[in-house]
C-alpha cells in the first residue's frame, strides 16, 4: 500500500520538501496552502517532472484537507516568517494561530499519523501541535538539529577541506541562537575536531552555526533558507518511513531526560516507524549542561505565552 504524506505550506520549504519526497518515491503527496492556485500549480508541475525524473509518485495540490484523509505523515511547514519590526512574540503569536488552524483541519481527515514540525519558533510550534494533535508524544517531532549540524558539517568541511560525509557533528538545544553545538561529540572520520582544529577557529565554526540561518536571511534580502531545510526533513520522512532507526539530532518532548520536564528540546534521538523511538542522553560537562539549561528556558519561556 502506497505511504501518504500531507505538506502544509507551499512556499519554498514547502514545495522543496514535497518535490525530494516525490523524487526520492518516498510517499504520495498533498500539498495544502490557503493561496488560490498555489499548491495546485505548484504540485502540477512537480507531477510532470516526474516523466523526465524517472518518479511515479502521486502530487496534487489542495486549498483544503479533504484530500489529506488517511495520511501517514505530515510536515508542517506553514507559517510567516519574522519581518523587520516583527517582535518574536509577534511572531509567536501568529504561527500558533496558523499552526493550531493547521492541524485541526489535519485530525479532522488523518488520526493516526507523525507530524514533522519546521514552522518557527520551531520547538514552540512542536508544543502547539502535540497539545492540538493530541497525539503521543513520540508521534509530533521537530526538524531542527539535522539543519544545525548540516551547517556546522559544511563550515567544518569548508575549514578542513575534507569530504562532508566524513563529518559527524552534533548539536542539543532549541533551534535559534540559543542552540548548543558540541565540538566534543564532533568528530572527523571518527578523530574529534578538538584535535584538528584550534580553539580559535572552533569557536568561529560554533558562532556561525548558531548564526547560520540569519546569514542566509542578510544574503538574500527577501526570504530565508529551503533547499537545507527540506533536505533535512525529509531525511527525518525517510528514517520514519523505512524504518532505519537512525540516531538523529531532533526537537523532542522531554520527560525527565537531560534533568528536564515537559518541553521540547533538540537532542538525539532513534527515529524510526514510531516517530522518537528512543533519546539518547549524552553525558555533558557542567559547561554544557548550563548551556542546554539555558537554551531549554529560553523555549519555556515562550511555551509559557501559547494560548491554546
Amino acid at each position: 500500500m502506497r505511504r501518504k504524506v500531507t505538506v502544509i505550506g507551499a512556499g519554498n520549504v514547502g514545495a522543496s520538501v514535497a518535490q525530494r519526497i516525490v523524487e526520492k518515491e518516498l510517499a504520495d503527496v498533498v500539498m495544502v496552502d490557503v493561496l488560490d492556485g498555489v499548491p495546485q500549480g505548484k504540485g502540477l508541475d512537480m507531477l510532470q517532472s516526474g516523466a523526465v525524473e524517472g518518479f511515479d509518485m502521486r502530487i496534487v495540490g489542495s486549498n483544503g484537507y479533504e484530500e489529506t484523509a488517511e495520511s501517514d505523515l505530515c510536515v508542517l511547514t506553514a507559517g510567516l516568517a519574522r519581518k523587520p519590526g516583527m517582535s518574536r512574540d509577534d511572531l509567536l503569536k501568529k504561527n500558533e494561530e496558523i499552526v493550531a488552524d493547521c492541524v485541526r483541519n489535519l485530525m479532522r481527515h488523518s488520526r493516526d499519523l507523525i507530524i514533522v514540525v519546521v514552522t518557527n519558533p520551531l520547538d514552540a510550534m512542536c508544543e502547539v501541535a502535540r497539545r492540538i494533535s493530541k497525539l503521543p508524544k513520540n508521534k509530533v517531532v521537530g526538524m531542527a538539529g539535522i539543519l544545525d549540524t548540516a551547517r556546522m558539517r559544511a563550515f567544518i568541511s569548508m575549514e578542513l577541506a575534507v569530504s562532508m560525509q566524513n563529518i559527524h557533528a552534533t548539536v542539543l538545544g532549541g533551534h535559534g541562537d540559543t542552540m548548543v553545538p558540541l565540538p566534543r561529540y564532533s568528530t572527523v572520520a571518527g578523530v574529534p575536531i578538538t584535535e584538528l582544529l584550534s580553539p580559535e577557529k572552533l569557536a568561529a565554526i560554533v558562532k556561525r552555526t548558531a548564526g547560520g540561518g540569519g546569514e542566509i536571511v542578510a544574503l538574500l534580502k527577501t526570504g530565508s533558507a529551503y533547499y537545507a531545510p527540506s533536505a533535512a526533513a525529509v531525511e527525518m520522512v525517510d528514517a520514519i518511513f523505512n524504518d532505519k532507526k537512525k540516531i538523529l539530532p531532533c526537537a523532542a518532548y522531554l520527560e525527565g531526560e537531560y534533568g528536564m520536564h515537559g518541553v521540547y528540546v533538540g537532542v538525539p534521538v532513534v527515529l524510526g516507524r514510531n516517530g522518537v523511538e528512543r533519546i539518547i542522553e549524552l553525558k555533558l560537562t557542567p559547561e554544557e549542561a548550563a548551556a542546554l539549561k539555558k537554551s531549554a528556558a529560553s523555549v519555556e519561556e515562550l511555551v509559557g505565552k501559547l494560548t491554546c
